[in-house]
């Protein structure tokens, strides 16, 4: 069986490729795409890079979250573009070119796990697989005006997928609606609420655990946020604030989140070159600007030397698991403000790469989950709010917010518009 895909935004590398559900469920009728690392029995991932594709075999698997997706009823269509080797969170690939924003088309639509927001944005399909570093689904979604979700670290199997940094790699999804959210989740984090991460099953009802009751600002997260997007994202969490018990003000990194990303960066860039080195010191394979410079810095990174670092990511981790605990939210902006116009490059991406790591290196630190909100527009473009909650707590925090869709949504689609802002 093929579907016929409508690939106008280029969010597709293999659009063709078609698996249908294996069984009947929650997700029947359903369409999904996945980004082009996930293991496809047949199909040979290219990670965004021709030399990728050219030295590796077709997989002789499937990857177990493809394959509970189909076994819930959903169908497979199409394979989506990426970064090169999910290094970046821009999208631009100088390979296979640069999939199209829909929901602001002169910007970037943010990786690495580009093509599917886009292919969610542009209803290709109705939910799509991507995987989440360093944020690669969060900018995506919040770029491109849908929901993402990254879970708590380890809360979903990374069978099949082609690792970047494993201490930080996780399988993540985007969505239109936050109940679609919600079902994938509800079936991609079903082993491990079986389970129960941290102690405490993610599987309870409501009534079962502690509700969430207290709403957390991190003030130093917020002041990375352009003041555009800062009033109209204020405004919504100032919406939310009467459906919690308490709000605190606090700084979440006294000692600077500038600091927190080096951190991330020194560990995250170790990883990579364990995951890769051998591979690109053997092929010498061609990478776009930006990546070819990152890989080359990971290259020079020793491993001797990063037991400071790690020693600050176990210490900013304990800070959060029990700051955040089983009753907490975390308020943060996704991303600074809009995504940047197509052709950024250069000093001028460097910076803007730099704040937006800032950010989300919170939840890449800590391993704790991260949804992104799409709550509004700056000049035409999307703008995101994310909320972070303890570890383990992945399937309460969508089905929270699912049970608050409709206050949240009323906030910013009846907003009548403020200067530099645009209404949707």
């Amino acid at each position: 069986m093929q579907h016929n895909i409508n690939d106008t935004f280029h969010a597709f590398i293999k659009p063709e490729l078609t698996i249908p559900a294996t069984h009947t469920g929650i997700l029947d009728g359903l369409r999904f795409a996945v980004k082009d690392v996930f293991a496809i029995k047949g199909h040979v991932s290219s990670a965004g890079n021709p030399d990728w594709l050219r030295t590796h075999e077709a997989a002789d698997h499937t990857a177990s979250s493809i394959e509970r997706l189909l076994a819930a009823g959903a169908t497979l269509t199409g394979a989506t573009h990426t970064d090169e080797l999910m290094y970046s969170i821009n999208g631009q690939n100088a390979h296979y070119g640069t999939p199209i924003n829909p929901a602001a088309p002169d910007r970037i639509p943010g990786g690495s796990s580009s093509g599917s927001a886009v292919a969610v944005a542009a209803e290709a399909v109705d939910f799509a697989l991507g995987t989440d570093t360093g944020g690669s689904v969060r900018v995506p979604s919040a770029y491109c005006g849908v929901y993402g979700f990254r879970p708590t670290h380890g809360a979903v199997a990374m069978d099949g997928v082609i690792p970047l940094a494993p201490s930080f790699d996780t399988v993540g999804w985007m969505a239109r609606d936050s109940v679609l959210l919600l079902k994938v989740g509800e079936l991609l984090l079903a082993d491990r609420a079986a389970a129960g991460m941290e102690g405490r099953s993610t599987s309870s009802t409501s009534a079962e655990v502690t509700p969430f009751s207290r709403l957390l600002i991190a003030e130093d997260a917020w002041s990375k946020a352009e003041s555009a997007s800062a009033v109209q994202l204020r405004k919504l969490v100032a919406e939310l604030e009467p459906a919690m018990a308490r709000t605190e003000r606090l700084t979440l990194a006294p000692e600077g989140l500038e600091q927190w990303l080096e951190a991330f960066r020194t560990i995250q860039g170790l990883e990579i070159w364990q995951s890769h080195g051998d591979w690109i010191t053997r092929e010498q394979p061609a990478f776009g600007p930006g990546i070819a410079q990152r890989f080359r810095w990971a290259s020079t990174l020793q491993s001797g030397n990063s037991e400071e670092k790690v020693e600050e990511r176990s210490s900013i981790r304990a800070k959060l698991h029990e700051l955040l605990g089983t009753d907490s939210l975390l308020f943060i902006p996704t991303i600074p403000g809009t995504a940047p116009d197509r052709d950024i490059s250069g000093e001028a991406a460097d910076m803007q790469r730099a704040l937006t790591m800032q950010l989300c290196c919170i939840a890449g630190l800590s391993g704790l989950p991260q949804v992104t909100l799409p709550v509004g527009e700056v000049a035409g473009a999307p703008i995101g709010l994310s909320i972070i909650a303890g570890a383990g707590q992945d399937l309460k925090l969508l089905r929270w917010l699912d049970q608050h869709a409709n206050l949240w949504g009323r906030s910013w689609r009846s907003s009548s518009g403020n200067e530099g802002e645009v209404a949707t």
